[in-house]
């Protein structure tokens, strides 16, 4: 009976572990694309295939966190050529601009596949940063998505933004 009470209680926490799993070092697109996170980002999605897709919540330890979701994504694509890798820069870039409230905000990144920009989801708004690279046959994709304003205050926005650019930094080396 203890057996199987044990084992009951180690599923259950390898259940749980799963649900919960820490993001660190990430390789996708078979192996092409590394890249790194800070241990306290919550891998929240996965979807392999074309496209592979990795999204991973950034908590947020204020009282608003309840009606947001910081969060931040590496979607990688194949496309044949840098035509296509434009293209593909095109159409995401288009629907961003088709969301609610979208407004640009200037880039201080200087880099032409790097864009800032605010919208709203659900009535809150957001500041997104973008940022495209074309490497071997594959478009990728770097998003990341906080509130614009956050109970947090700047030392929690001026951390999701230094992750966010150290992740970026990972992604292009």
């Amino acid at each position: 009976m203890k057996f199987r009470r044990y084992m009951i209680v180690a599923a259950a926490l390898a259940l749980a572990g799963i649900a919960v799993a820490q993001a660190d070092d990430v390789s996708m697109a078979s192996g092409n694309v590394h890249f790194s996170t800070p241990s306290t980002w919550v891998g929240i999605m996965q979807v392999d295939g074309d496209p592979e897709v990795r999204v991973f919540q950034v908590p947020d330890p204020s009282p608003s966190k309840n009606d947001t979701l910081a969060r931040v994504s590496v979607t990688v694509k194949q496309v044949a050529d840098l035509q296509s890798f434009n293209g593909y820069v095109s159409n995401s870039v288009s629907k961003a601009r088709d969301m609610k409230d979208y407004a640009p905000v200037a880039s201080a990144t200087g880099n032409q596949n790097s864009f800032i920009y605010t919208a709203s989801e659900s009535g809150v708004g957001y500041t997104y940063l973008e940022r495209y690279w074309f490497r071997n046959g594959h478009a990728i994709q770097l998003r990341c998505a906080r509130p614009t304003s956050s109970q947090a205050g700047a030392t929690w926005t001026a951390s999701f933004d230094k992750g966010c650019n150290a992740l970026a930094v990972s992604l292009n080396s």
